[in-house]
């Protein structure tokens, strides 16, 4: 028999205390359009989207909000603009480090310097340094707004999914809370339960990947530092503390250290405070003032689930893939997932579209995952060889790249999270606008830019949109239930550089997410019509 829940669920930020909710007094199990498992970056952000959809969903998690710790801190300039859509862009960015240039450093010396976000004219730099806890905080504040608003989004703190039963249209579960058991229905179950995913577990899914043999001491630590805010990466530290070491300010005086202390440690050896404080005085000096605020020790591992649907169960975040913290993947994928599986179950919910839609979901992020598997796999490889060859030239690589530019693009300290562009994949439209821009091509989310007081973002909805740039497109049509509007404008420098490139004029088909579905040098009718039903598989 299962145990109900205890005290050790109690964590340091309750966003969500536990309530008793009236399906646990209901006669027979209360049936639910959505319910979303894990209350999490990417649970909280499935939630608010449907709920700002105009759809009653129910979230469920076994903690009652945040725990100690900051773990994820890097939001990247997608993630913020799909927060900025939901209402919590706004504090995140007021409260987070803003950030785009980073410095490499091999034993004392600097190999070199980038820039991620050399243009202007973008309302969200290319990143912030954030913690977890108020990345959540935020999103659960603008569910209440939501709420407060009109919307129906209920977060049950300390509901632990104990089985689950799927079947042709919907889920049944089991849900254990401090007062015992009781039994839900849903219509759709969404698992952002994380990588240890009890509901993957429950269905007996595998999780195959591979789990590399080095381990990394993360240390947030409290101090007032004149380090300017810059992500820091060092190969072969100077102050010996790891084979590589990694520096990051974050808000309130926290700053994030990671060692690389290798394979074969004693755990509960290198946690010890007198032990992280050795490593982290060598690198910061004996005479800098710190409180050690939050310390763990985590491996690498790159994996994914072989598919994302499974029925009416979707999988999204790190319950379905799971990459290396560098570079910043993990809970920015996972909110990209999100946003890419509200639209379609949106249109499926509202009946406009089949259930086959999610299968386009299933289809693009995986492809996103394999590629942040790769990318984070390739930096794996290249902080810690895995041959006398591979180290060989990993050094030999990173000694010319602070005299040779023709090096520097092999030096990978973690290729930094941008969105996946989708456009190989089918239901993408051919490319028809002839010169125009790489960045905004079928497939890609649309690159924001300057307009009026305002951004280009701000006045594409979250529904199918069609931009005409220098060119006419109608304010708005109706297709099989679907609302189409349209957006006209002319072009300045910006628009033309991130939109036209060397044509005099567009039109962009765009998708709820924001993405590129298809674009043309004109406005035609009987192309949009047809890329728009090819697009939904119909």
């Amino acid at each position: 028999m299962t145990a109900p829940l205890t005290d050790r669920y109690a964590v340091t930020h309750r966003l969500y205390p536990y309530r008793r909710s009236a399906d646990q007094d209901a006669a027979e199990p209360a049936r639910h359009p959505v319910v979303v498992v894990g209350g999490g970056p990417v649970g909280l952000v499935t939630a608010l989207d449907l709920g700002l959809k105009g759809h009653r969903v129910v979230l469920l998690d076994d903690h009652e909000g945040v725990g100690t710790g900051s773990r994820a801190i890097c939001f990247s300039k997608r993630t913020l603009e799909i927060c900025h859509r939901l209402g919590a862009g706004e504090q995140m960015l007021d409260k987070g480090v803003v950030w785009s240039r980073g410095r490499v450093f091999h034993d004392r010396d600097e190999i070199y310097a980038f820039d991620l976000l050399p243009e202007a004219g973008h309302r969200h730099p290319a990143f912030i340094n954030l913690s977890q806890i108020d990345f959540e905080r935020f999103l659960a504040e603008a569910i209440a707004r939501a709420n407060a608003e009109g919307a129906q989004i209920e977060l049950r703190g300390r509901n632990r999914v104990d089985a689950v039963d799927p079947r042709a249209d919907g889920v049944s579960f089991d849900v254990m809370t401090p007062e015992g058991p009781y039994q839900m229905e849903a219509d759709w179950l969404i698992a952002c339960d994380g990588a240890r995913s009890p509901v993957r577990d429950m269905l007996g899914l595998g999780f195959e990947g591979r789990v590399f043999e080095d381990n990394f001491l993360i240390a947030d630590v409290r101090m007032t530092a004149d380090f300017p805010t810059e992500r820091w990466f060092w190969f072969e530290p100077w102050f010996k503390s790891g084979a590589s070491a990694l520096l990051h300010k974050q808000p309130d005086d926290i700053w994030r250290i990671d060692f690389q202390l290798g394979w074969d440690i004693d755990r509960e050896e290198e946690l010890k405070e007198d032990n992280v404080r050795a490593r982290v005085d060598a690198m910061l000096g004996p005479d800098v003032a710190y409180k050690l605020d939050w310390t763990s020790i985590y491996t690498f591992q790159c994996r994914r689930m072989d598919a994302f649907v499974q029925g009416r169960v979707v999988f999204a975040g790190d319950s379905a893939h799971q990459v290396s913290p560098f570079g910043a993947r993990g809970a920015n994928s996972g909110v990209q997932d999100a946003e890419n599986l509200a639209w379609r179950l949106d249109l499926i919910l509202r009946g406009v579209a089949g259930e086959t839609l999610m299968q386009g979901y299933n289809r693009e992020r995986v492809m996103a995952a394999d590629e942040n598997i790769l990318n984070s796999t390739r930096a794996t490889d290249f902080l810690t060889p895995k041959s006398a060859v591979s180290r060989t030239f990993r050094d030999a690589v990173l000694h010319l790249a602070s005299d040779h530019a023709f090096a520097r693009p092999l030096v990978n300290s973690g290729r930094l999270s941008v969105p996946c562009v989708y456009g190989r994949l089918p239901g993408f439209g051919a490319d028809a606008l002839e010169g125009g821009p790489d960045r905004s091509r079928p497939g890609a989310p649309c690159p924001d830019a300057p307009r009026g007081e305002g951004y280009l973002l701000d006045g594409i909805g979250d529904g199918f949109q069609l931009l005409g740039i220098n060119a006419f497109v109608p304010d708005a049509f109706d297709l099989d239930g679907i609302a189409v509007t349209g957006l006209q404008l002319e072009a300045d420098a910006d628009i033309k550089a991130r939109y036209l490139g060397v044509a005099d004029h567009a039109v962009y088909l765009i998708r709820p997410d924001q993405h590129v579905v298809a674009r043309w040098p004109v406005y035609s009718a009987e192309a949009v019509i047809a890329a728009i039903r090819a697009h939904l598989g119909r």
